[in-house]
């Protein structure tokens, strides 16, 4: 996982929530709804926007600084007077931040709260829970600013932090939440949203966490955990489906073969390694970690960071296995990627070396991939059919790495609950990785969605009225699907529940949304017969 912890939605750094240049929704007996509510944790007075409400920097649990540094989250207890909601609160440590400086206060488990700014009375509004990407080691819920998708919507958002890297999922034998402590604090963020919904004019019982990479493996993830059930009723998962795994060589040059999630045996044995390089041995590994300061936990080539971890009291079973024996929440799920997700990755490794993907290196590629069945890549997969030698290895690492077990979790979804599934296609989409090289364009690349549904970099990075037009539709789709389980749009084509043999997905580009064939288009009876 370091390379998408590398890439990790890079240009969203400079990110700050914003303000909304949607217009305020009037209505029969529509008011201003109020900028002071009670929480669990006290009062809270937020400020408007133009067409929202915004609570920012709330504090869902204790900081884990000091000895609860590496602890499960603890509530909140209720502050005296009223506390100031009207700035985002710390990002959690990592090594690309805020104005592309790392960041090391671990005092960061924040929230922000985005909510329509007019209410009619006794009307609670559905709460959509956003889980940010970066790799489990970047990003924070205040790079996404949910004025839009709020005001357009008419839901309620909650972008949250999580611990990353080391900080948040350092495994070691007999640690109390061993490997567990960022997802341990997403389920934290949602049992806050169950307690507080209703302050700001939502409903506890209609709940949607939905997440994109990191987020949204975190999302497939809690629906096999036993804490999902009363947590959610619905879902939405954006590039990260439980049965994503990739062949050595796919995140990043030389990477090993591997999935999103790996054994708690595993990072507890990476744990104690890194532990022993710190000088940590003995009885007290634990607490000679914490003399350390966090900026000594961000190093980006450590083993341990980049995945989540199963065979804990939170996460029991690989969600790949669960998911395909059907021990999952039956709950509604929205599920998808991208068109060209890996064009991102392969764009940063050529940014880190030009010779990493070129037509002498490719059959190299191949073959560390594939071994014995490389030729048959190839010949699948011929230079010739492509632009570029990045543009092949694309198309290999989508297909293969990405989108056909995207489209057989779906499918594996499908057989226990209902599924709608997208695939985001806009060709020249804005690049919000930051990617330039030639031969390679980014078009649907991983993470280039993001501005359909949320404002990037302090603004609104959609061009034109098709791209305009299409965050409409998508904001359409995916708040009626908070609001009933079904993703609808005003003008947009009827959206198909997936079904077990069904490899129909829905696709999405400005002016051509349509349902297309997700196998055919990505070839994956042919990655069937690879393995």
């Amino acid at each position: 996982m370091t390379r998408i912890g590398r890439i990790a939605l890079a240009a969203l750094v400079a990110v700050s929530v914003l303000a909304g240049c949607s217009t305020v929704p009037e209505g029969p007996g529509s008011s201003d709804a109020p900028l002071t509510v009670t929480t669990t944790g006290g009062e809270l007075k937020g400020r408007t926007t133009r067409a929202t409400r915004q609570f920012l920097g709330i504090r869902y649990a204790l900081p884990p600084t000091g000895d609860r540094r590496w602890t499960l989250p603890e509530p909140v207890p209720p502050a005296s007077g009223v506390t100031d909601a009207t700035k985002a609160g710390s990002q959690c440590p990592q090594t690309t931040g805020e104005d592309k400086k790392p960041g090391t206060d671990e005092d960061c488990l924040f929230l922000n709260v985005t909510a329509p700014r007019r209410t009619v009375a006794g009307e609670r509004l559905p709460v959509m829970v956003w889980w940010h990407g970066g790799g489990f080691t970047n990003g924070s819920g205040s790079q996404y600013g949910a004025d839009r998708l709020a005001a357009q919507g008419d839901v309620i958002v909650v972008t949250v932090n999580y611990r990353l890297g080391l900080l948040g999922y350092l495994g070691l034998p007999g640690l109390p939440g061993s490997g567990s402590f960022g997802f341990a604090d997403q389920i934290a963020s949602l049992e806050w949203v169950k307690a507080n919904a209703a302050a700001f004019g939502g409903d506890p019982g209609n709940v949607t966490v939905f997440g994109e990479s990191a987020g949204a493996m975190s999302t497939c993830a809690l629906l096999t955990s036993p804490k999902a059930a009363g947590l959610i009723e619905k879902a939405a998962i954006s590039s990260g489906s439980c049965r994503l795994n990739w062949p050595v060589g796919f995140l990043y040059r030389d990477s090993p073969a591997q999935t999103p999630y790996m054994s708690l045996a595993s990072q507890e044995a990476a744990g104690t390694a890194t532990a022993a390089r710190f000088g940590c041995t003995g009885p007290d590994v634990v607490g000679c970690l914490r003399e350390a300061p966090p900026e000594a936990f961000l190093d980006p080539g450590d083993p341990a960071p980049g995945h989540m971890v199963f065979g804990t009291d939170l996460l029991p079973e690989d969600p790949a296995v669960a998911l395909a024996n059907g021990r999952l929440a039956q709950v509604p799920v929205l599920s998808g990627g991208n068109l060209d997700e890996t064009r991102s990755f392969v764009g940063a490794e050529l940014l880190d070396d030009p010779t990493s993907v070129t037509a002498e290196s490719y059959p190299s590629l191949l073959q560390a991939a594939f071994g014995a069945k490389a030729a048959d890549v190839a010949a699948r997969y011929p230079l010739s059919a492509y632009d570029s030698p990045a543009l092949a290895w694309s198309a290999v690492t989508t297909d293969r790495g990405w989108a056909c077990p995207t489209l057989a979790g779906e499918q594996d979804l499908a057989a226990h609950t209902d599924v709608y599934a997208y695939e985001f296609a806009d060709p020249d989409a804005p690049d919000v990785n930051g990617i330039d090289v030639k031969g390679l364009p980014q078009g649907a690349a991983h993470g280039n969605e993001m501005p359909s549904l949320f404002d990037l970099h302090g603004k609104n990075l959609l061009k034109g009225d098709g791209q305009r037009g299409l965050s409409d539709t998508m904001i359409g789709y995916w708040s009626s699907f908070a609001r009933s389980g079904v993703p609808s749009a005003p003008g947009a084509p009827a959206w198909n529940r997936t079904t077990p043999g069904s490899a129909e997905v829905l696709s999405l580009a400005p002016g051509a949304v349509r349902t297309v064939d997700a196998a055919d288009v990505h070839q994956c009876g042919f990655w069937a017969t690879i393995g």
